[in-house]
């Protein structure tokens, strides 16, 4: 606010009818007629270089461009950012979302003078040219109030639940005397980390129940096909070597020959939700990676703006335009020239809509600087998304043969492409398995190849990854579009959840354990769903932000005086449950290859740089592996395929987490090193030396 308010010396000339002063007058003209209809300002302009009335104007105020014939200047000091409020020369043009309208609002109403009242919002949905035009040329006379109203409610109730709720566990676990840990939660945190507690629990208690399925498989002109038995599963081995005794050595006869054709609809564009979902299907990036990786793109207006719940495509941003852009690219000309050649395109549309901005989709400009990776390999999933919206629908045959061999029954499913539709525009996204049957008509008989009972076991619920979690976020309408993979973000960095394959920490355990015991409601996504709901209320009048704070403040306060009656209690168990994780943080399962002792993540006191000690430092053991110096460190319980030894995963924010053994790391430096010394060696460039060092780190 200080660089905005800082007073500047002004050049001002008295006698000459310039730019600057008539966009002054005419914005004053306009202010006076209200809602008559006025000329363009360049038709208004040509006629109004003379004779026009000043008084309308405060010309003290006026920051003015000099023209260089000028002999009578003045300098003045003046206030530019009164300049622009006394003058209307105010546009709100932050992202037209939630956050951006409470963002420009906020600037707007601590720069005083009713700025925030004299200000016209303008709003897009991509930073090209063109629109960025076209929407300074259509200015909304008024900010978006219901928009900021639920933005303040939405922080507001964030600082009430997550500092207090925070501060709590911060300073109950700091009082036992045995190290600081930052512990957090919230309205949206506590919920989320509930989901993967809940699953967490879910595998540690699954108990594996045993069952049979039958393995069969017939051979035809040298083809071999999978057979699948009418049972799935069999729940005893007795009747599943009865149903092998039955079939061995038998004939099977073709029952029923079915087929049936299935028609594919393109998948919808995307929304900011799905299109982290395909990043990290695809490409493995987490969702705050791809929020990162899109929004670098929008402001390079290669993409419409990525916070976005709508997989609607408006007819407004010009289909054909943007097709017409892709097709000047050299790797999609031949796929969107096809496109091109329809009159009127049309899109595959979905039922989700916002009322701020369409789906995600590209703005058909080329880049203008090479894209590192990862923008490329986004930017190239959003374009041919896009395409795939305008494409056909996809056609497949399915088949299904049923044969008999009484009083049994098996099944060989088959499929195939007959019509590829979207599916052209969407490689290598989309796959195509198929596989034709056997040429076998009813009354056919052909005889087993083998068949065999094997034994499973059932298994537990799958563990979430950030994907996964993030989807089920929306699906119980935690968080929003903006904030979801944040959290997710968070939850890692504060150690309550850890690997790709999302585990609860010890910690998370408790934490959970302890919140469902004295303020269970904080961790109920249903109480979460009903508050984002009031937001939403809140941006459509239904209700107002003093309303919803004021229910949420009668809610906390009797949480926190209980909370804060039993802060001794709660501190001791999560002092010793954070003291504990942060051992087992640093400490290795794998032992020592020297002495057997413990290994564990040690830093230097004196370069402060961090590598992995033996515990048996004292009784004399030395053994020692470089670790990466950068990004938050953790161990996993992966253990490397060449060696053995447990592998470290170094996170930075927003980047994929590298994964590496530091043994067979520790191995290739050591043996480049000697290598250095043999004469077949020495003339070997270093740039190479140093590639096939580096070659052992795994980026998974």
């Amino acid at each position: 606010m200080e660089n905005l308010l800082r007073k500047v010396p002004v050049q001002y000339c008295p006698r000459k009818r310039i730019r600057g002063d008539l966009v002054a007058e005419y914005i004053a003209l306009k202010t006076r007629l209200g809602s008559r209809r006025i000329v363009s300002f360049d038709d208004w302009a040509s006629s109004a270089k003379e004779g026009l009335d000043n008084s309308l104007l405060q010309w003290d105020r006026i920051e003015t461009i000099v023209p260089v014939d000028c002999d009578d200047v003045r300098d003045l000091t003046i206030n530019p950012a009164q300049t622009y409020i006394a003058n209307g020369f105010l546009t709100h043009n932050c992202d037209y979302d939630v956050e951006g309208s409470l963002i420009g609002y906020t600037i707007l109403r601590y720069a005083r003078q009713g700025a925030d009242s004299k200000a016209q919002r303008m709003k897009f949905s991509t930073m090209t040219e063109k629109e960025l035009q076209s929407a300074y040329k259509t200015l909304s006379p008024y900010l978006d109030i219901p928009l900021v109203e639920a933005g303040r409610a939405r922080h507001e109730l964030d600082w009430l639940y997550g500092i207090n709720l925070s501060r709590l566990l911060t300073e109950s676990a700091l009082k036992q005397n045995r190290g600081y840990s930052t512990l957090s939660t919230g309205r949206v945190q506590g919920p989320t980390l509930k989901f993967v507690v809940d699953r967490e629990e879910e595998i540690q208690f699954f108990t594996p129940t045993p069952f049979w399925t039958i393995d069969a498989t017939v051979t035809q002109n040298g083809q071999e096909y999978i057979l699948e038995y009418e049972k799935e599963k069999i729940s005893t081995l007795v009747e599943a070597e009865r149903v092998v005794k039955d079939c061995k050595g038998t004939i099977l006869e073709v029952e029923s020959s079915e087929s049936r054709n299935i028609q594919q609809s393109p998948p919808y564009p995307f929304d900011l939700s799905n299109l982290q979902s395909e990043a990290y299907r695809h490409f493995g990036y987490t969702p705050s990676r791809t929020l990162a990786l899109a929004e670098k793109l929008y402001l390079e207006a290669l993409i419409s703006y990525p916070r976005t719940s709508s997989q609607k495509l408006p007819p407004d941003i010009g289909y054909s335009e943007i097709l017409r852009g892709i097709a000047n690219m050299a790797q999609y000309r031949s796929l969107a020239s096809r496109l091109t050649l329809h009159t009127t395109p049309r899109p595959n549309q979905g039922p989700k809509e916002d009322s701020a901005h369409p789906a995600v989709y590209p703005t058909g400009e080329s880049p203008k600087r090479p894209l590192i990776q990862p923008e490329a390999n986004l930017l190239d999933l959003i374009i041919r998304r896009f395409m795939v919206a305008f494409g056909e629908a996809s056609l497949r045959e399915s088949s299904k043969l049923t044969f008999t061999k009484d009083p049994h029954r098996f099944f060989l499913r088959g499929s195939r492409l007959l019509k590829e539709g979207w599916i052209q525009f969407y490689r290598p996204y989309t796959s195509e398995e198929s596989q034709k049957p056997p040429d076998l008509k009813v009354g056919d008989k052909i005889p087993f190849d083998k068949i065999q009972p094997i034994q499973k076991f059932t298994e537990p619920p799958p563990r979430y990854n950030p994907g996964s979690l993030l989807r089920k976020m929306e699906d119980e309408n935690i968080g929003t579009k903006a904030t979801r993979a944040e959290i997710i973000e968070i939850l890692f960095r504060r150690g309550y959840i850890k690997n790709t394959r999302i585990e609860a920490t010890s910690l998370a355990l408790k934490i959970i354990s302890l919140l469902n015991t004295y303020c269970p409601l904080i961790i109920d996504p249903a109480f979460t769903a009903k508050v984002e709901a009031s937001m939403d209320n809140i941006q459509t009048l239904q209700t107002s932000r003093l309303r919803v704070l004021t229910e949420t403040l009668d809610h906390l306060r009797p949480v926190m005086l209980d909370l804060i009656s039993r802060e001794d209690e709660i501190g001791s168990q999560l002092a010793e449950v954070a003291t504990l994780q942060r051992i087992a943080n640093l400490t290795f399962d794998y032992p020592c290859p020297q002495c057997g002792s413990k290994l564990k993540i040690i830093r230097s006191r004196t370069s402060g740089k961090r590598f992995i000690g033996c515990t048996g430092y004292d009784m004399g053991c030395r053994f020692t592996l470089p670790l990466p110096q950068f990004g938050n460190l953790s161990i996993t319980q992966r253990h490397c395929k060449v060696c053995g030894f447990q592998l470290v995963q170094a996170g930075t924010r927003g980047r994929r987490p590298m994964i590496s053994c530091a043994r067979c790391y520790s191995s290739k430096i050591k043996a480049i090193a000697s290598s250095t010394a043999l004469p077949s060696t020495a003339s070997q460039p270093a740039t190479n030396r140093l590639l096939e060092a580096t070659s052992l780190v795994k980026d998974q």
